[in-house]
């Protein structure tokens, strides 16, 4: 190999990394005609947070929003993960933390384990997927076999009706929730994640604990 294919190989294998690091998955035309990115809403329809957005917190006089739209299929989610969890444990009284749907086309799994989620909310166990979710993402993320019998496999671990898990994954209205939170999402310009927003506001995602902890801090003394 010549010494500037050797470069171009290397300078590839950076970006590679910076990509999985930092959650710039762009949306690409999918291989899987099944986990195609809905159309987008019409302009100025799409909104940050809804009514029926999933709240981490709720605390009783929230302060400030935090936003994520997320792919639990994507090793960037997955590395902030904690850094949210985190955040969560510091600020639940002050801060809403909202979790929504942006499955991106290039994982072949990331709707389905959307819907495993949203399935999951359909009996007020929302949190607990989706954390279970995080916690086994290296077992099953970046498999192009689908991975529904391990998710619903998850849903009996953690004690839910499968009857009813089956009932809500078969719904056409599971997975147009998921879809519901892809179109703000592309409404709003985001094209990769995780894509955070404070306050309405997208921002840059941090790239530490201490980093977006004082980003929410100069929010809170605004």
């Amino acid at each position: 190999m010549t010494k500037s294919r050797k470069n171009l190989a290397a300078f590839a294998a950076v970006l590679a990394i910076l990509a999985a690091a930092f959650g710039t998955f762009l949306l690409v035309k999918p291989e899987d005609p099944a986990t195609a990115a809905p159309p987008a809403p019409a302009a100025g329809e799409a909104r940050v947070v809804r009514d029926d957005s999933h709240r981490l917190t709720a605390p009783t006089r929230s302060e400030l929003t935090v936003v994520e739209f997320l792919d639990f299929e994507c090793e960037a989610c997955g590395a902030v993960h904690p850094t949210v969890e985190r955040l969560r444990e510091e600020y639940g009284d002050r801060v809403t933390f909202v979790a929504r749907y942006f499955p991106m086309p290039g994982h072949r799994n990331s709707r389905t384990a959307a819907v495993a989620v949203e399935a999951a909310a359909r009996q007020g166990r929302f949190e607990d997927m989706y954390e279970k979710m995080f916690a086994t993402q290296k077992e099953w993320g970046e498999l192009r076999d689908s991975q529904a019998d391990v998710f619903r496999g998850y849903a009996g671990q953690l004690g839910l009706d499968l009857d009813r898990y089956d009932a809500a994954v078969r719904d056409p209205a599971t997975e147009e929730r998921v879809k519901a939170d892809q179109r703000d999402g592309m409404g709003l310009n985001v094209q990769g994640t995780p894509t955070f927003f404070l306050d309405g506001e997208r921002i840059p995602t941090p790239r530490t604990h201490e980093a977006f902890k004082a980003l929410i801090d100069a929010r809170l003394a605004r």
